[in-house]
């Protein structure tokens, strides 16, 4: 039986929709995944799959397709620090002074082992805010 797999042969347009997808950019994917849900009623597994496919065309190998829990680390806030501190406090719970702490020690971890759906927004939450952040 293993003979008959490693000779499975798929059809050009499989092919093609298959290079397509990972070829992907994150923020296309995101958008893909929102017009299946949208318009065809179709969500990705658990973890984002949609999501997970792009992350193989980013040249990030084996690895980043295995990771599914993502640290989101503050590596920078930029000119508008306290816009980031109010970010960082939403995101965390943490106190103020303790936000605007974490931000003034970057890096800082703000959250631990999230999807990477949910490292994504906070991503985009604190990048809107002026803020750098690196997924781990």
């Amino acid at each position: 039986m293993s003979e008959e797999a490693a000779t499975v042969e798929y059809s050009d347009d499989t092919k093609s929709m298959g290079d397509k997808i990972a070829g992907l950019t994150l923020k296309e994917a995101k958008e893909l995944g929102d017009y299946l849900k949208d318009e065809h009623g179709i969500e990705a597994a658990a973890g984002g799959g949609v999501v997970m496919a792009a992350a193989a065309g980013d040249g990030g190998g084996d690895a980043a397709e295995a990771q599914t829990e993502f640290d989101v680390v503050l590596t920078g806030f930029g000119d508008k620090k306290l816009d980031v501190v109010k970010v960082v406090k939403t995101i965390t719970g943490a106190s103020l002074m303790d936000a605007k702490k974490m931000v003034e020690s970057c890096p800082a971890t703000l959250k631990e082992g999230v999807s990477k759906e949910d490292a994504e927004k906070i991503k985009g939450d604190v990048e809107g805010a002026g803020g750098a952040v690196e997924l781990k």
